[in-house]
């Protein structure tokens, strides 16, 4: 499914795992492809990069 590698520390892919397992995905590259699908979505919906910058901000992913 994947055509890169992303690595994840312990942690955070611990999290994945819990979560994607209690939303019922098959597995957990189907849980990260949907979340990032729908993130990627809300910010193509922008009109600008100016609003694209500000969501980003919002969402805390840049300062």
């Amino acid at each position: 499914m994947f055509g890169s590698k992303i690595k994840l520390d312990k942690e955070l892919m611990a999290k994945v795992k819990k979560y994607s397992d209690l939303a019922g995905y098959s597995s957990v590259e189907e849980f990260i492809t949907h979340t990032l699908e729908r993130e990627i979505e809300r910010l193509e919906e922008s009109d600008s990069e100016e609003e694209i910058k500000k969501k980003l901000k919002g969402l805390g992913y840049i300062s």
